[in-house]
């Protein structure tokens, strides 16, 4: 097992296409066995899940799409939010005609993750769901902490956002949030920001931050969903994590008792580049669990 990332061009080259209301979906699957959808977070994409894209298929038939407004996708100039963003995980199984699953989620896609456990526990829909995993992300509003150029991105100047970032700051500013001992290298960082600047993605960073004021209004349903959760939880979290690192992992503990939880001390906001090889471990004990 090598965990290294697929590079851009072979990840490009395998992506296939979804029509999603009149929006193409970049998505990719492969494998076989019991499905496993994986949703990734902001603002990178579902080239994230490549690091361990290979050693997953080699048990699950793996699925990830790049969410509207991500990555390879379509990204509109208006029209995100996190309810769509599950809509179009629903439609994705529908076109795969996959019914029962379970997932990974990170950050973004934390919220998404929430949605699908809320629909699944009212019976409104994912009522396939086996097992769900969080990794970094903000389970609870109340414990997210923006980084500078979110704050930005939610202000009445948000739109300047697409405006001021250039690569440089924006390598900057993300290595912020991973560990001390693994930050990502010159060439991670290119790969991150040509996914972000894919169909004119950075002019859109600051519409797609439009979850963090979805994550206050709906923060009963989707906290009630960790809480009234009919399936399996289970929260990996990188410790190191200025956004939602220990803080967060320490409200999971207290608030979700049922909650399997496991803390990497040494490693930041993205688990599954930062330690592949330790969460591809920890997903597979957990789902064969």
């Amino acid at each position: 097992m090598s965990f290294e990332p697929i590079p851009l061009e072979d990840w490009k080259t395998a992506r296939q296409s979804l029509d999603f209301q009149g929006h193409k979906i970049a998505y990719w699957t492969v494998g076989e066995g019991r499905p496993l959808l994986l949703v990734h977070g902001y603002p990178t994409a579902a080239w994230d899940w490549s690091y361990m894209w290979d050693e997953m298929a080699s048990t699950r038939r793996v699925i990830a799409c790049d969410m509207l407004g991500f990555g390879f996708s379509d990204k509109p100039k208006a029209g995100y939010s996190i309810h769509r963003q599950a809509d179009l995980q629903a439609a994705l199984l529908s076109h795969l005609g996959v019914s029962d699953f379970d997932t990974v989620v990170h950050d973004y896609g934390v919220s998404v993750g929430q949605e699908i456990l809320a629909r699944r526990n009212e019976g409104t829909g994912f009522t396939g769901l086996g097992r769900i995993c969080f990794l970094n992300g903000g389970l609870f509003p109340e414990q997210h902490r923006p980084r500078a150029l979110q704050k930005l991105g939610i202000s009445p100047f948000g739109w300047l956002l697409g405006y001021l970032v250039n690569r440089k700051r924006f390598g900057a500013g993300f290595s912020e949030v991973f560990g001390p001992e693994t930050k990502p290298s010159e060439q991670e960082l290119d790969t991150f920001w040509a996914l972000m600047n894919s169909n004119g993605g950075k002019h859109r960073m600051h519409t797609l931050l439009h979850y963090i004021a979805d994550r206050q209004t709906h923060r009963d349903r989707w906290v009630g969903a960790l809480e009234h959760a009919q399936v399996p939880v289970k929260v990996v979290n990188g410790g190191q994590d200025p956004v939602s690192g220990k803080h967060l992992f320490d409200t999971v503990v207290k608030a979700l008792p049922n909650v399997e939880a496991v803390l990497f001390e040494d490693i930041g906001h993205y688990p599954q580049t930062e330690a592949p090889e330790r969460v591809f471990k920890e997903v597979v004990a957990f789902m064969k669990a």
